[in-house]
C-alpha cells in the first residue's frame, strides 16, 4: 500500500486568524496565554483538514518563522537580545522584528534578524546568525509539546524539523568565519533531539535538506555525508526531504545517504526518478512530491497516473506520495471562494484541495483506477476545459509580443547624459530624501475600501475619500521635508493585486491569503490568460497629488517580473513569455505617466532575485528575459524622465551586473538590518547610477535615530559618491502607523541635512 503524507501546512489560518492574534498580542491588547491557545486551536483545526494522511506532519506551525524556530530549538540566540528580560517568546519576537509587544522600554528594542527570501520563494525568514564563538543547547519543549498535543488527537505524526547543513547554509557568519567549523557543535544537539523524539515513541522523522537542490562545493556534500553518518545511529527512522528542484550533480549523494527515506520534487525532478530508483538501497523508501506544493492549478491526475504507476508496480510498499513541497506556499482551501468565476474555479486545488487528489492518486494505486473512476474523469473533464477555453488566448496580445524589437528596451542616451538633463529639470539637493513608495494603510482608508466594494458607498464618495488621505500624504511629507514625494497609494490594496485587478488575465481571491513572514499576509493574484492593460490604472492618482505641490511627486508602479513572481502564473507558457506580456502592460501606463508630465516614475523590481533559479549556471537565462522584461517596460521614456526601481530584502551582490544591466537612473534597496553590509558588493563593481541604501527597516517598529542613520550614510559614501547617493526607508510604509513613521522619517530628513553640512 502507497503511504501518503504532507511536509506543512498553511499556517495562518483560514481567517488569518494567527495574522490577528500576533498583531493583537504586540499591541499589548492580548496575553500570550491567549495567543498560545489560538495556536493550539489552529493546529488541532490544520491536523483535522489532514486527516486523511497516513503520516500528519507536526512542527511545521510556527508564530513567525520555522528558520527562527529553529534557532531558538537549537539555542542559538543572538548575544545582544539573549540576556534581556522577559519570556523566551518576548527574545523570540525581538529577534524577529526589534521588540516583542508596544510597551517594551526602550533597553528591550534592539535590531531585528536579518531577513531574506527562503531559496526562491517569497516566504521570508530570519538568518540564522553565527561567529566562531557560537554555541548551541536544545529548547525543544515547544516541539515536544506540540507533539503530545498531536498524540492526544490519536494522530498518526511525522515530526518535521530543517537538517543541521541547510540550516547552517542559510545562516550567516558575521565575524567571516566558516560556518562549516559549526558542525560537530550543532551535531551533538540534533542528537540529542532525536533522543528526545525517540523517548517520546517517535517512528519516523522528516529531515529537511533543500540545500541538496543547489551547487554545492565539496566540503558542504562532505557536511551532509557527515551528518547523516552521525545521526543514522538513533532508533528514529529518517525521512530526508529536498525539495524546490532537481539534485542533477547531488543526486548520488543524496542517494547514498544513511537514512531511511528520500523525498523527491517530481514536479521539478521527473526526469530523475528512475535515476534515484537505480540509486536507493533496496530498502529506501522513496516519497515522490507529485502535487505542486507552489502553485494553484490542478493536477492531471489521470497523466499523473499514467507514469506512476509503473513506478508503484517496482516500489510498492516502498512508495510514498506527498506534495513537492510545504504548503505553507498556497492558500488554505479553495471552498471559501465562493465568489471565484466559476469556469476558473474549476482549474484550481489550494491545500485542503491538493490533500484531496493525494488521498486519490493513493486510492487509484491501492485499489484500483475504477475505484475513483468519478474523481478521475471530473478532474479529467476540467483540465480539458481548461486547454480549450477562449479565457485564456487572446491572439493580438501573442501579435504585440513578437512584434516587440530591442530598439524597445534601450533609453534614448547612457546614463551620465541623462544625469545631467534630469539634475537640470529637478533640480535636487545632495543627499536627496524620498519614500519607498506607500505610507499607512489606515482603519479609514480600509473602511472605505471596503464599503466601496461592498457598494455601500458611491464611486465618487470612495474618490473623495482617497483624495483626502493623499492630501494628507502629501502634507506630511511637505513637513517633514522630504524632497522628493509619493501619493502615499491609499487605493492599493496590494503592490501586485491592485495593478492586476485592472490588467485582463488575472483572476483573484477573497481568502487565498499565503504568508509572506510573520503576520505579514499576500494574496496572490492568479494569471489564467493572456494579460493587457484596456486603460490607465494610476495617472488620475498621481495627477491628483502633484497638483497639491511644487515638488516632484512619484509615479509609482510594480514591474513585470513581480508581477509575475509574486502571482500565481499559468503553467501552459513559459514564464518569460507571460512576462514579456506584463511588461508591454506597463510600458503603456509609464508612456502615460510620462505624458501627463510627471518626472520621475518608479517600477518597483522587489522580487527579481527571488526568481532566480537554484543554480547558477541557470541564472543567465532568466536574468537575460526579466532584465529585458523591466528594460521593455521603462525605457520608452525621454532622458528627462528620471526611472527609479526598489529591491527589498534580497542578497543582490552575485547579480550586480543584471540589475547595472537593468540602466535604471536610481534604485533603492534594503540595508539597514545588514547594518550596510550589503554595499560591500560596490568595493569591487563600480555601479554606475544613483542608488538609496535603506536606513530605516520598517519591519521593525523601532524608530532609527539621526546618528544611526548618518552613521549608515557614512559607511554608503565609502563605496558610493555622495552625488549619487539617496536618504530612504529600506521598504514601503503601509503596514506602520503614522506614529510610527513621522518620527522616524523626521530623523530621516534631519540626517540628511547633517549629511549634507558635513560635505
Amino acid at each position: 500500500m502507497v503511504t501518503i503524507h504532507n511536509h506543512g501546512f498553511p499556517r495562518i489560518g483560514k481567517q488569518r486568524e494567527l495574522k490577528f492574534a500576533l498583531e493583537k498580542y504586540w499591541h499589548g491588547a492580548s496575553t500570550e496565554q491567549a495567543l498560545q491557545q489560538t495556536a493550539t486551536d489552529l493546529r488541532q483545526q490544520h491536523w483535522q483538514l489532514q486527516s486523511g494522511l497516513d503520516l500528519i506532519p507536526v512542527g511545521d506551525f510556527s508564530l513567525y518563522d520555522q528558520v527562527l524556530d529553529m534557532s531558538f530549538m537549537l539555542g542559538n540566540i543572538p548575544s545582544r537580545v539573549r540576556h534581556l528580560q522577559g519570556s523566551s517568546l518576548d527574545n523570540y519576537f525581538r529577534v524577529a522584528r526589534g521588540r516583542a509587544t508596544a510597551d517594551e522600554t526602550t533597553c528591550s528594542c534592539v535590531r531585528a534578524g536579518e531577513m531574506t527570501k527562503w531559496f526562491d520563494t517569497n516566504y521570508h525568514y530570519i538568518v540564522p546568525e553565527f561567529d566562531q564563538a557560537t554555541d548551541f543547547s536544545l529548547h525543544a519543549e515547544s516541539l515536544l509539546a506540540q507533539i503530545r498535543q498531536a498524540r492526544s488527537q490519536n494522530l498518526d505524526i511525522k515530526p518535521v524539523i530543517i537538517g543541521p547543513v541547510t540550516y547552517l547554509w542559510s545562516g550567516k557568519a558575521g565575524d567571516g568565519s566558516n560556518k562549516l567549523d559549526l558542525l560537530d557543535r550543532l551535531l551533538d544537539v540534533y542528537t540529542d533531539l532525536l533522543q528526545a523524539l525517540a523517548d517520546l515513541g517517535v517512528q519516523w522523522l522528516q529531515i529537511d535538506e533543500p540545500v541538496l537542490v543547489t551547487e554545492l562545493a565539496t566540503d558542504w556534500q562532505q557536511a551532509l555525508k557527515q551528518a547523516y553518518e552521525r545521526l543514522s545511529h538513533g532508533t528514529i527512522k529518517i525521512l530526508l526531504a529536498t525539495y524546490f528542484g532537481d539534485l542533477q550533480d547531488n543526486l548520488t549523494l543524496a542517494c547514498g545517504l544513511p537514512v531511511n527515506g528520500l523525498h523527491l520534487d517530481v514536479i521539478n525532478a521527473k526526469q530523475e526518478v528512475d535515476k534515484v530508483i537505480a540509486a536507493l538501497p533496496e530498502k529506501v523508501i522513496l516519497s515522490l512530491g507529485v502535487i505542486d506544493g507552489r502553485n494553484i492549478w490542478k493536477t492531471n491526475l489521470t497523466a499523473t497516473l499514467d507514469w506512476l504507476e509503473k513506478i508503484y508496480t517496482r516500489l510498492q510498499d516502498r512508495l510514498w506520495l506527498a506534495p513537492s513541497c510545504s504548503l505553507l506556499h498556497v492558500p488554505v482551501d479553495l471552498d471559501s471562494e465562493q465568489q471565484l468565476d466559476k469556469e476558473i474555479s474549476a482549474w484550481l486545488a489550494f491545500a485542503v484541495q491538493k490533500l484531496d487528489e493525494l488521498t486519490v492518486l493513493a486510492r487509484a494505486l491501492n485499489n484500483g483506477r475504477e475505484s475513483v473512476s468519478d474523481l478521475l474523469a471530473d478532474n479529467a473533464a476540467a483540465i480539458k476545459r481548461r486547454q480549450q477555453s477562449s479565457l485564456v488566448h487572446v491572439a493580438a496580445v501573442k501579435k504585440r509580443v513578437d512584434e516587440v524589437d530591442e530598439t524597445m528596451a534601450a533609453r534614448r542616451s547612457n546614463y551620465p547624459q541623462r544625469a545631467v538633463i534630469q539634475n537640470k529639470r529637478l533640480q535636487l539637493p545632495l543627499y536627496p530624501t524620498t519614500t519607498i513608495g506607500s505610507f499607512p494603510q489606515t482603519k479609514v482608508i480600509r473602511h472605505a475600501r471596503s464599503d466601496y466594494r461592498k457598494h455601500l458607498v458611491s464611486e465618487q464618495q470612495y474618490v473623495e475619500t482617497m483624495q483626502q488621505e493623499i492630501a494628507r500624504c502629501i502634507r506630511e511629507q511637505a513637513l517633514l521635508g522630504l524632497d522628493v514625494l509619493v501619493h502615499g497609494e491609499p487605493e492599493r490594496n496590494d503592490m501586485v493585486e491592485y495593478f492586476a485587478e485592472q490588467l485582463t488575465g488575472y483572476v483573484f481571491t477573497r481568502y487565498g491569503w499565503v504568508q509572506s513572514y510573520g503576520s505579514r499576509c499576500v494574496k496572490p493574484p492568479i494569471i489564467y490568460g493572456d494579460i493587457s492593460r484596456p486603460e490607465a490604472m494610476t495617472v488620475d492618482w498621481i495627477l491628483y497629488a502633484q497638483s497639491l505641490t511644487d515638488k516632484p511627486v512619484k509615479g509609482m508602479l510594480t514591474g513585470p517580473v513581480t508581477m509575475l513572481n509574486w502571482s500565481f502564473v499559468r503553467d501552459d507558457q513559459p514564464r518569460s513569455a507571460t512576462c514579456m506580456q506584463l511588461a508591454l502592460a506597463i510600458r503603456d501606463e509609464v508612456d502615460d505617466l510620462e505624458q501627463a508630465g510627471i518626472s520621475i516614475i518608479q517600477i518597483d523590481e522587489a522580487a527579481l532575485r527571488e526568481g532566480l533559479p537554484l543554480r547558477k549556471k541557470q541564472w543567465h537565462s532568466y536574468l537575460d528575459w526579466a532584465v529585458r522584461a523591466f528594460r521593455i517596460s521603462a525605457n520608452g521614456v525621454n532622458d528627462e524622465t528620471q526611472i527609479h526601481t526598489h529591491m527589498c530584502y534580497s542578497e543582490f551582490n552575485d547579480i550586480i551586473q543584471a540589475i547595472a544591466d537593468m540602466d535604471a537612473d536610481v534604485i533603492t534597496i534594503e540595508t539597514s538590518r545588514s547594518n550596510m553590509e550589503l554595499l560591500d558588493i560596490f568595493d569591487a563593481f563600480q555601479y554606475p547610477n544613483q542608488i538609496g541604501p535603506g536606513v530605516y527597516d520598517i519591519h521593525s517598529p523601532n524608530t532609527p535615530t539621526v546618528d544611526s542613520i548618518v552613521e549608515l550614510m557614512k559607511k554608503a559614501t565609502l563605496r558610493i559618491p555622495a552625488q549619487r547617493l539617496w536618504v530612504n526607508p529600506d521598504c514601503g510604509l503601509k503596514t506602520r502607523q503614522w506614529d510610527e513613521v513621522i518620527p522616524a522619517l523626521r530623523n530621516m530628513v534631519a540626517a540628511s541635512k547633517k549629511l549634507r553640512k558635513s560635505v
